[in-house]
């Protein structure tokens, strides 16, 4: 018979290995992005930019599809992107997607252009509750590097850019499960990004501002 203790452990080892843990992705190549082979649809391109090498979309039909979603079992959870959106896209742009195989579970970041200005779009469903945040009173200019964020605490959905707030709502969002990832459009193909995406950290728990990445300036 097992004794409590080890009870405790084998619970503890079982609960961290559902967990995802922390994933940095570098956006070198059109090959593999985090260790995860690429699927290409269209000429997607890695790019040299001040800060390191790129994958450049051109907005119509370029993207990449991975097969795994970086933070399926993750109950809280931080997922930040450090991109640029260009000029010449399309009013509405889906561009990095992690989508519950078999449901329409899903996590998004999306833009909308207003004239010469982009703003953030973060949108998450789990289980039966979702939430969508967007201001279109908060404009950034298009061709310049950015960081955005959007963090799950367990009650509240809030997303950022450069660290600064841009909404939050209450929401319950349950764990999502394994899945697929798409980079320059929306899972089914459809608002396709034009810009560049430089670097992904997704992180199973809520962090604080404080320990956001920096964006590339």
């Amino acid at each position: 018979m097992k004794t409590p203790l080890l009870i405790t452990a084998v619970c503890v080892a079982a609960l961290a290995a559902a967990v995802p843990a922390q994933k940095t992705w570098k956006f070198d190549n059109v090959k593999a992005i985090g260790g995860n082979v690429a699927t290409v649809l269209g000429n997607p391109k890695a790019i040299a930019t001040p800060h390191g090498k790129a994958v450049q979309f051109n907005g119509v039909d370029d993207a990449l599809f991975l097969k795994v979603h970086p933070l399926a079992g993750a109950d809280t959870w931080t997922w930040e992107v450090i991109f640029r959106p260009e000029a010449g896209g399309k009013p509405e742009q889906r561009f990095f997607h992690f989508q519950e195989e078999g449901s329409d579970n899903r996590m998004l970041f999306e833009i909308r252009v207003i004239g010469d200005q982009w703003c953030l779009d973060s949108f998450a469903k789990g289980g039966a509750d979702s939430k969508a945040l967007m201001d279109r009173t908060k404009l950034h200019p298009l061709g310049q590097w950015y960081h955005a964020a959007t963090v799950y605490d367990g009650k509240e959905l809030r997303n950022y850019v450069d660290g600064v707030l841009e909404g939050s709502g209450a929401v319950k969002l349950e764990p999502q499960k394994a899945g697929g990832t798409s980079v320059g459009v929306r899972y089914t193909k459809v608002d396709y990004f034009k810009g560049s995406v430089l670097r992904a950290r997704m992180t199973p728990r809520a962090l604080p501002v404080a320990q956001f990445w920096k964006a590339a300036k």
